[in-house]
């Protein structure tokens, strides 16, 4: 095995460890904020040339720098949104990897590479994040080295981004199914409570559940209130009320 060869073979270990480490944060616990700086803090570990990463997930067409390595980092992904354009931008856009040595998009990005040249970036590579039509964004390196980043770094950032949308995936799935667990409780409490108010107002005055419910909603339409409101303070009256 050549020079070359065991290099490529530690190489890729490092990445298989970090990947590893990665998908049992995610069986343990569904952290995504540790997550995603975890991924920050390995790519710049395993990317040949990479000093410094950062993520960005567009929501709602409004991005934001989620994790990072370093605050310059966070600084360069900022102008980026001002500007309105740039790799990580257009990495999130296009849903394709975006490899630049700054040097060599001058007439593209002017304003990307003065910004790149003063805090002494240069190389840059974005690869996408596709999560689902309401969230994009982009996993991005920066490096000091003019060497624009190589094919192997690219393959090997794009490992790792597939990490991040299973763990974007997974939690928007989460939280899409606690919201709906929240909301079922919610109309579970309701109908308690309105059932509630039924029982006492049919066994009060001798009448049906129609005619108990009817009573209720005409209380809610006179106060333009809520059902489940006129329903919880009346129960709550009759609580007060009673010997």
């Amino acid at each position: 095995m050549t020079g070359g060869d065991e290099q490529l073979t530690a190489r890729l270990d490092e990445v298989t460890v970090a990947m590893e480490s990665l998908t049992a944060m995610l069986d343990t616990e569904l952290d995504l904020g540790q997550m995603l700086q975890a991924v920050c803090d390995h790519v710049v570990q395993v990317v040949p040339g990479a000093d410094m990463a950062s993520i960005t997930l567009v929501r709602e067409g409004v991005p934001e720098t989620v994790a990072s390595t370093d605050q310059r980092a966070v600084n360069f992904d900022r102008e980026q949104y001002r500007i309105g354009d740039g790799p990580c931008l257009r990495a999130a856009e296009t849903g394709q990897p975006v490899r630049v040595g700054v040097g060599a998009v001058g007439d593209v990005w002017p304003q990307f590479v003065s910004s790149a040249e003063q805090l002494g970036v240069a190389s840059f590579l974005a690869a996408p994040l596709t999560v689902d039509g309401d969230m994009a964004g982009a996993v991005n390196l920066f490096g000091f080295g003019e060497h624009g980043f190589s094919e192997l770094g690219t393959k090997i950032l794009e490992l790792y981004t597939a990490t991040v949308v299973f763990g974007l995936r997974s939690a928007r799935r989460y939280f899409a199914a606690r919201e709906l667990i929240d909301q079922l409780n919610r109309a579970l409490e309701t109908r308690a409570v309105i059932d509630q108010a039924k029982g006492i107002l049919m066994a009060a005055h001798r009448i049906t559940a129609e005619e108990a419910f009817q009573r209720l909603v005409k209380r809610s339409q006179d106060g333009n209130r809520k059902l489940h409101e006129v329903a919880a303070e009346f129960v709550a009256a009759v609580a007060t009320t009673a010997p």
